[in-house]
């Protein structure tokens, strides 16, 4: 959804938001990443300007998100896990902007208690900023991202880390990950201590 946002803004300019784009802005901070498509785009407008206008669109895109089907296969992945062991979400921004459906239904992820708070409360801090290490058992965690930011954080901060990439991603961002993987299902959990997937 934020790329047919994104894209949607920088068609009007004859600009194109293409993967090796994405792949830098990924897992960044609202402000920061809008910066970046702009420096990179040359688009004539301010970061704010991007930022309230994609803000806005997401807004009306976003209530539209559905969840999983609950037969899915990654329906089942999570409810697996989140009857063995502790799941969370250390997010960037945009939670706030997803359907109170897609966040409040099953009480699989909780906020994660191992991120560092911004000085509005909020439990995430712009990625590739190292995940914290406190609580001590932080470091105990299993890592799974899609951006090369977040595996940057994850790794930062000594946890091994799970890399599902989307397919149009350049490989060359996906190096640094602890294992790649094309589906959550082609996971083999005992490689990391944790009970095996059923």
């Amino acid at each position: 959804m934020y790329s047919v946002v994104f894209q949607e803004i920088c068609s009007r300019y004859g600009k194109t938001y293409s993967w090796d784009l994405k792949s830098l802005v990924m897992g960044k901070k609202a402000l920061e990443a809008a910066q970046i498509v702009i420096d990179v785009l040359q688009l004539p407008m301010s970061k704010e300007e991007l930022v309230e206008e994609s803000q806005r669109k997401l807004q009306e895109l976003f209530p539209t998100a559905e969840l999983m089907p609950e037969n899915s296969p990654e329906q089942e992945w999570g409810d697996f896990w989140a009857e063995r062991t502790g799941c969370a979400v250390p997010e960037n921004e945009g939670l706030e902007l997803l359907p109170e459906a897609a966040l409040g239904t099953r009480d699989v992820f909780k906020p994660a208690a191992f991120t560092l708070p911004d000085d509005a409360g909020r439990v995430y801090s712009s990625l590739p900023a190292p995940l914290s290490r406190s609580p001590p058992h932080a470091v105990q965690c299993l890592v799974f991202e899609d951006a090369p930011n977040g595996v940057e954080a994850a790794l930062t901060a000594g946890m091994q880390v799970v890399m599902v990439p989307d397919e149009n991603l350049s490989r060359d961002l996906t190096t640094k990950a602890t294992v790649v993987l094309s589906s959550l299902q082609d996971l083999q959990p005992e490689l990391f201590g944790l009970p095996a997937y059923e």
